[in-house]
């Protein structure tokens, strides 16, 4: 027999799934992509009910209620069958042709049944690594906000919003789960959906608290507000832990403790691991400290973390003034003691990469108004 034919035999022999087919639909979305003539078809995972064509569905999230119009089974391919029961996963088509309408984590239900609840255990994730991303050319803009729409539709994790730049145009600012997520994203965009796009210096989330007691989220440097305004500045903090053989302890040490890292303990698993943790300042673990701690542990290190929580610091806002303009997408947040390092480097940078002219013209970086490199 053929392969098809083959597949149709064993999926017949397959018994029926033990679930709750009689109460009302709950399915999981757990998967999706974009079909150019079927619309976003969603990969569900029924907890309860039945799913067959003709019905009505509706996402948790939002009240627009949808007419299913195929359901069907991974065989690997998409094979349609007369309905979904409860425990089966499958796929469902049902016309859904604006991309934000259902997103990965969202409980499909029936609209006869709103009060259904939602599927526990799902969450959005939160944001660590944000970034500016430009296209080349402005006249793409739409269809940047289309590729991210569709990208969304298997990675949920991204999030992203509008936003302008004086030096750059319109774009936006995307939310990453981490710098490697963010180098995997970019990388697509560029693959898969053609995008040609610049991305600017990735930063994190700062709680600026101002003279008023006021406490601002911002992920943006060119969104803070004036120095004489800011009380104090606090920044994310991540709790990392890090396994390295122990004969190597000491360059691993040596490196987390040039970024800011605050050892908490030490500990030894076994005879021949040592397992470190560390507090680290989230921008400084975004900036290649894991390649860095990847050299010089020969590869052997690994590391986890999580965030716990904000501590206040002593950081300022750097702008870069090219011919007396700010750019704000070159602006950037740093500790005091590093600021005129990173900025002297910065401006040297941008001095053999901006083409020359016939005329002078200075490129600064100031804190507030105090000018702390200058190159012409």
């Amino acid at each position: 027999a053929g392969v098809p034919e083959l597949l149709e035999a064993i999926v017949a022999k397959i018994p029926p799934p033990q679930g709750k087919p009689d109460e009302p639909l709950q399915c999981l979305v757990f998967d999706s992509f974009y079909d150019s003539y079927r619309g976003v078809v969603p990969h569900i995972r029924l907890f309860s009910g039945t799913l067959r064509e003709g019905d009505k569905i509706m996402s948790k999230s939002g009240a627009t209620v949808f007419n299913v119009d195929e359901v069907g089974y991974f065989t690997p391919g998409f094979t349609p069958c007369p309905q979904l029961t409860a425990g089966e996963v499958g796929y469902v088509g049902a016309s859904i042709k604006e991309v934000g309408k259902i997103n990965v984590g969202d409980t499909l239900i029936s609209p006869d049944h709103p009060e259904t609840p939602a599927i526990e255990g799902s969450r959005r994730s939160q944001p660590m690594v944000f970034c500016g991303i430009y296209p080349i050319n402005s006249n793409d803009y739409p269809k940047m906000g289309i590729a991210l729409e569709k990208f969304r539709l298997n990675d949920s994790s991204l999030t992203y919003e509008k936003e302008s730049s004086a030096a750059l145009g319109h774009g936006y600012r995307v939310g990453f789960m981490g710098m490697l997520h963010m180098e995997v994203t970019l990388e697509r965009l560029r693959r898969e959906h053609g995008q040609e796009l610049i991305a600017t210096m990735p930063s994190v989330v700062y709680k600026v608290v101002t003279t008023t007691g006021e406490a601002l989220l911002i992920d943006n440097p060119s969104r803070f507000p004036p120095p004489e305004k800011i009380d104090h500045i606090e920044e994310p903090i991540i709790r990392a832990r890090i396994i390295v053989p122990t004969e190597l302890v000491g360059p691993c040490m040596e490196l987390s403790e040039s970024r800011r890292g605050t050892m908490v303990a030490m500990d030894y698993p076994d005879t021949k691991r040592t397992l470190l943790t560390y507090d680290f300042p989230l921008a400084e673990m975004i900036t290649g400290y894991y390649d860095k701690l990847k050299s010089v542990s020969r590869g052997y290190a690994s590391m986890d973390y999580d965030i716990a929580g904000y501590r206040k610091g002593d950081l300022v806002k750097v702008d870069v003034l090219v011919n007396q303009n700010k750019v704000d997408a070159l602006s950037f947040i740093s500790i005091r003691d590093s600021a005129d390092t990173r900025a002297r480097s910065l401006i040297h940078k941008l001095r053999g990469l901006i083409p020359r002219q016939l005329f002078q013209i200075p490129l600064q970086a100031a804190i507030g108004g105090k000018v702390i490199a200058r190159e012409d």
